[in-house]
């Protein structure tokens, strides 16, 4: 972290991206956070810490505040972001920190807040008296009315690039590089490279799905290997009676396509259901017809060796 007498180099703002990720680091910090201490209580009775989880969030919040916010002006997600908060009220070019009660109204507006917000709905869920009627149409109407000058800020942030949340704008607290940025080289063949492998990996992603993987290795089997003639006589089927010729055991009901190769009935047909333009994976032949092996092939000749 620099030091608080070192200027800022106010020609280069802090980017909207740069405080948007800040932003979401510091929400997935929190996530964590509670993850773990939750964690810590997983062999306890379950609901143990429902009663108090509002008070124990805002403890633990008011913790990380401590060491981030009132320590070191910044975030963890800015830290992580190189910025840092800077009171946007001094007239002064020079950076200037966070005065303590900017600090102490951020951790009244944010952890006091959501303590509240999330106190006054169990409050609420839990009585239903007429009494509390009103009172809970007035937080709603406030809650509400909250949520839209949320809205409007981060509309305006938008077009400005100051002041991401609401709370910023309040307090007059703004972001700035905790060092002056240089400028920085950037490799465009690296880019381009990335960003054409990237498109080639999409298009491969569109078109796999719409080849048949399995005809196109029938079409190259029967191209590699050269097929003299279609031999139709009962010598050759029971040569290739011996095995499926897609899961290569022996033949459960055998069938044919056309070919002297043998199938499986299941085998087939399931590859043939899935596939209307299935083709034996040994030569190439498509399916002219299902049928079962000729009772003239005796078991004897098939398990000749």
């Amino acid at each position: 972290m620099a030091s608080h007498g070192k200027s800022t180099d106010h020609t280069n703002p802090v980017l909207r991206i740069s405080q948007l990720d800040a932003l979401e680091l510091n929400k997935a910090l929190e996530q964590l956070v509670w993850s773990q201490f939750t964690h810590c209580f997983h062999g306890f009775k379950p609901g143990f810490l429902t009663r108090f989880e509002p008070e124990v969030k805002a403890f633990l919040w008011l913790f990380l505040w401590r060491f981030t916010i009132y320590s070191k002006n910044a975030t963890v997600g800015q830290s992580i972001m190189n910025i840092q908060y800077k009171n946007d009220f001094s007239q002064t070019q020079k950076y200037q920190p966070l005065s303590k009660n900017q600090k102490l109204w951020y951790a009244i507006c944010t952890v006091g807040g959501r303590w509240l917000e999330e106190r006054c709905y169990d409050l609420f869920r839990n009585h239903h008296l007429a009494s509390f009627y009103k009172i809970k149409q007035c937080t709603n109407f406030i809650v509400g009315l909250l949520k839209l000058s949320s809205l409007v800020n981060f509309l305006i942030f938008l077009q400005k690039g100051k002041f991401a949340t609401l709370t910023e704008r309040l307090l007059g607290i703004r972001s700035v590089f905790c060092k002056p940025q240089s400028i920085r080289e950037v490799g465009f063949e690296y880019m381009n490279r990335e960003l054409l492998w990237h498109g080639f990996a999409e298009f491969l992603i569109f078109l796999l799905p719409l080849i048949n993987i399995q005809k196109l290795k029938a079409k190259l089997s029967s191209w590699s290997i050269p097929i003299t003639g279609i031999p139709n006589s009962d010598d050759t089927l029971a040569i290739h009676g011996k095995e499926c010729s897609l899961c290569g055991e022996w033949p459960t009901m055998p069938h044919t396509i056309g070919c002297v190769h043998v199938f499986c009935y299941y085998c087939i047909k399931s590859s043939y259901l899935f596939d209307m333009y299935f083709t034996c994976p040994k030569c190439g032949t498509e399916v002219q017809n299902l049928q079962p092996l000729k009772s003239g092939i005796e078991m004897s000749e098939v398990n000749a060796p």
